[in-house]
């Protein structure tokens, strides 16, 4: 699965499961800001993620994540080491 690809699918993933609108979402934009998660909604796009993408998030993994790009690489890193 190429980049692009990831970034659709966890952006379509945003859309349906927690209902966000996708003029929000932009590579610069907050996650947090954006999104208005809260823990239990994380934990939610945790187990979603494993689910569509084959790999596990971990709660340090969310540590330097600010930005939609942000939360992409670190899932597009876990799909390279995976593969």
């Amino acid at each position: 699965m190429d980049k692009a690809s990831i970034y659709q699918k966890i952006n379509e993933i945003l859309v349906e499961e927690f209902e966000v609108d996708e003029k929000v979402i932009s590579p610069e934009a907050s996650l947090k800001e954006s999104l208005d998660l809260d823990s239990l909604d994380y934990v939610d796009l945790v187990v979603i993620i494993e689910s569509n993408f084959g790999v596990k998030l971990v709660e340090t993994d969310f540590d330097g994540v600010i930005t939609f790009q942000d939360f992409y690489n670190i899932v597009e890193q876990k799909m390279t080491v995976k593969n």
